[in-house]
């Protein structure tokens, strides 16, 4: 399986509030790209957030070896033949570790970039830019009129087809429009938290609607974890964040994600209601997953919760139904991620880069060295 971890502010142990909250600078941010690389996950998704992702990839290049920068993208932001560009020389100064993830947003968020389309609008505008975009990296030159991007002449000057291998396409999006997008473009297909049952039945449909353009597509769900060495701990832990998520905090979020246009996010809310029950267990939705998360933050809002074992077989619910990709956070992003990265990654089969193979020195040869060193 292919295991990320996240990479994006706000973070701390209890976020959505100012006194529970971690200042993210790129001091820290070094930190957790060198703690994902050193603790062997595929990658991580640098999502949208304070900071943009280019450059904030781009800034911790240099201090990785192995893992994978999955970018979030908004197709009309920028310029398809732009974004091509950029993931061209990402892919090529990253030596092959650069992953786009397709995010058409809701009408809230691409509204503050100028796009003020209808939410079916956007994913008819997401399939004009994706087929614009594949046909650049695939060494076309492209010229067409096009609704949205009249492109003329269109072209890379980077051999991507030669050298450089175009960065795999990944996307999220619940609703009919998303699926057929993602069916016809991408390589993996995403969702936000559901259950393995819910899984279940999303990627019949969109193994259905990918079949019907000759297609295959990977999957991959997107959660928080919460674990500890025994379930007991485990909800412990789930129970004092529980705590912290005081009657502000639950009403900003919910009016943050009220009135979405995002039928991945309604179906997000829907575990909870936007209600805090006295038993934090009344939200758990389906076994060791917790909808809590969901009342504070807005997106995926459900963990898993439980002992390595009882998260392994999760993880396991979730490959049954057919998904080999898990994006994985838990609060805080550092020491969660070590948490996970010890307790839990080296048991599981993750797909990694291999780390450059370096030298290892004994104490015999430093002190050959040194003597040899004197001698001349």
């Amino acid at each position: 399986m292919n295991v990320l971890w996240y990479m994006c502010a706000p973070d701390g142990h209890y976020p959505w509030k100012p006194e529970g909250s971690r200042t993210l600078d790129y001091g820290y941010y070094r930190q957790l790209a060198q703690a994902y690389d050193h603790l062997g996950y595929t990658g991580a998704l640098f999502a949208t957030g304070a900071h943009d992702v280019w450059v904030l990839a781009a800034a911790l290049m240099p201090f990785t070896e192995r893992m994978k920068f999955l970018c979030a993208v908004h197709p009309g932001v920028i310029a398809p033949t732009l974004l091509a560009k950029m993931a061209a020389t990402m892919q090529e100064f990253s030596k092959g570790r650069t992953l786009l993830n397709i995010v058409s947003g809701d009408a809230k968020m691409m509204g503050a970039y100028g796009l003020t389309m209808s939410h079916d609008e956007r994913y008819e505008m997401a399939d004009e830019y994706l087929t614009i975009y594949n046909r650049i990296m695939a060494g076309e030159s492209v010229t067409q009129k096009g609704k949205y991007f009249p492109t003329v002449g269109a072209k890379l000057a980077l051999p991507v087809s030669d050298t450089i291998t175009p960065p795999p396409l990944w996307f999220g999006g619940s609703s009919d429009k998303a699926i057929d997008v993602a069916a016809k473009h991408v390589d993996t297909y995403l969702s936000w938290g559901e259950t393995p049952e819910q899984m279940d039945a999303k990627i019949r449909q969109v193994k259905a609607r990918a079949a019907h353009y000759g297609r295959e597509l990977n999957y991959g769900v997107r959660l928080y974890v919460i674990v500890r060495r025994t379930d007991e701990e485990a909800w412990a832990a789930a129970a004092d964040m529980y705590d912290q998520m005081d009657a502000a905090s639950i009403a900003g979020n919910q009016k943050f994600v009220g009135g979405t246009d995002s039928v991945g996010q309604r179906r997000m809310s829907a575990m909870h209601g936007g209600v805090k029950p006295d038993d934090l267990r009344d939200l758990e939705v389906a076994p060791n997953i917790w909808a809590g998360i969901g009342l504070v933050r807005p997106g995926p809002g459900s963990a898993i919760v439980g002992s390595p074992e009882t998260v392994i077989r999760t993880l396991e619910a979730y490959q049954k139904v057919g998904i080999d990709t898990f994006i994985l956070s838990g609060m805080p992003l550092l020491e969660e991620a070590y948490r996970f990265g010890e307790l839990v990654l080296p048991k599981l089969d993750v797909t990694r880069d291999e780390a450059p193979k370096k030298k290892h020195f004994t104490w015999n040869t430093l002190f050959d060295r040194d003597l040899d060193a004197k001698v001349s």
